[in-house]
């Protein structure tokens, strides 16, 4: 048994904002409040970060990451597959090691204002509720039923989703959530023979939209570190 592992996923090509993964963010690389928040789960024993880019894997180590492999070029692309990534992690694992991790937990780089807390909700609900795969939501800011609409070929618009009868007020539609990229917690099985990740039993963590920041554009970039400031502002 090889116990809970944390995989982070960092590839060096990001268009939206090249180089995000270890720029500075709050007085440390970005990918390093990731590793940190890992390695402050007491139940995980392992964080390894997966990169197709040298300087991540030197940045990761010099952090407490381990960096056994440098991920493919093709499994690093714009359209590559997220869980492909999880994958060719596990069956490095599985083809070096000998097995597979008892439990896969991931932690991107785009949520540092994450807590530690929040990656241990997340097992635990995957120990009680016999999940497959454990994901992390907040309250969504729109909704399908109420305020969210499409543009019909007329230039028209209409709900996304049109309620049986009339609603009037946000508080009345059917609640909605977002996925954020806070933590996945997985059985390392299913990830290797799901044909979705929603293909399974699939849970979820409620995480409070002030940690639930996720991280693509320069804008988002500045706006959560601007918050990270004033949460470390606050705890000095």
């Amino acid at each position: 048994m090889t116990g809970i592992t944390a995989f982070i996923f960092a590839r060096g090509g990001s268009k939206g904002l090249p180089g995000k993964n270890i720029r500075p963010f709050a007085g440390k690389p970005l990918i390093a409040w990731s590793i940190e928040q890992a390695l402050a789960v007491p139940a995980i024993q392992r964080v390894i970060v997966s990169t197709d880019s040298q300087e991540i894997a030197d940045t990761a180590r010099a952090y407490g990451a381990d960096v056994p492999f440098l991920r493919p070029n093709e499994l690093a692309k714009d359209t590559s597959s997220e869980i492909d990534a999880w994958r060719h992690a596990l069956a490095y694992l599985r083809d070096t090691e000998g097995n597979l991790p008892d439990v896969f937990v991931s932690v991107p780089t785009t949520a540092p204002l994450r807590l530690p807390e929040d990656i241990d909700s997340c097992l635990d609900i995957y120990r009680n509720q016999n999940a497959d795969l454990v994901l992390t939501v907040s309250p969504a800011h729109r909704n399908p039923w109420f305020n969210m609409v499409s543009l019909k070929a007329d230039g028209a618009v209409e709900l996304v989703n049109s309620p049986a009868g009339s609603i009037t007020r946000r508080q009345d539609a059917p609640q909605i959530f977002d996925v954020t990229t806070v933590a996945y917690v997985a059985n390392p099985d299913f990830i290797m023979s799901a044909g979705s990740l929603f293909s399974g039993r699939v849970h979820a963590a409620m995480v409070p939209v002030e940690r639930a920041a996720d991280i693509d554009t320069l804008h988002d970039f500045e706006i959560t570190e601007f918050l990270m400031k004033k949460r470390l502002e606050a705890s000095a």
